[in-house]
């Protein structure tokens, strides 16, 4: 990957046309193997396809946390749907363009997705990029950025987002918790979901009562949006997101 396109939020992996050439991660939980200390994990569920693409989220962790902490929120869904989950570490403590700006982790983001493309038959119709807290602001900025890789965007109790540039047209869908103390709901999703639908993009939104957290029926709900599968993607939105 290019270093100004990390700086960008750019992210260069795309799934092959077909089978990949070389056959791997069978199901069960795996490490990346990319880095140390921190790295990162993807989960196969028994349900994935062995002969035929399937759907892949990247779950993104939220402040503080790593994939072991994240993964849960979706395990049941991953296993429903068939679904490989990718979940990799922050550099840092939290995503890089809320610490600084887009580069280290969208580099590492995009071995990642590599990896996964290179021994995983993914489905280019159901790719989605996920995240809960500071990475459902991260899955709203890389998803929005890299609308022509991702086919869709579940976001998690989302506090902003900060889009360098939008590609594509992912279907989008936001969840937010009505009582939730650490990204109130009024001045988080209730101002994104209409920018988002000014901007052209359908969205799917669902408030819950509840504070900080993801409920089975929304991670449920998220779930079934990626298995519908692409979305209208013939134009690209407003620039105005």
């Amino acid at each position: 990957m290019a270093a100004q396109g990390a700086m960008e939020g750019r992210l260069d992996a795309r799934p092959p046309a077909g089978a990949p050439a070389a056959a791997g991660l069978p199901p069960g939980l795996h490490r990346l193997g990319l880095a140390e200390p921190r790295d990162g994990l993807v989960y196969v569920p028994a349900s994935a396809p062995a002969d035929g693409p399937g759907p892949l989220v990247l779950l993104l962790h939220g402040a503080g946390g790593d994939a072991a902490g994240v993964l849960p929120l979706l395990y049941a869904e991953a296993d429903r749907a068939g679904a490989v989950l990718l979940a990799p570490d922050s550099r840092r403590r939290t995503w890089d363009f809320i610490v600084r700006s887009y580069g280290p982790d969208v580099a590492f983001i995009d071995l990642a997705l590599e990896a996964v493309f290179a021994s995983r038959w993914v489905d280019p119709a159901r790719i989605a990029v996920a995240g809960f807290s500071d990475g459902a602001s991260y899955a709203l900025s890389l998803g929005l950025i890299n609308g022509d890789l991702f086919t869709h965007v579940l976001a998690f109790a989302p506090g902003f987002m900060a889009p360098t540039d939008l590609e594509g047209r992912p279907a989008v869908y936001v969840s937010h918790g009505t009582d939730d103390p650490v990204l109130p709901v009024d001045a988080c999703s209730r101002r994104l979901v209409p920018r988002l639908r000014e901007a052209g993009y359908a969205v799917r939104y669902r408030e819950f009562q509840g504070g900080h957290a993801v409920p089975a029926a929304v991670a449920a709900e998220a779930m079934d949006l990626l298995l519908a599968g692409r979305a209208g993607r013939s134009a690209s939105p407003s620039k105005s997101a």
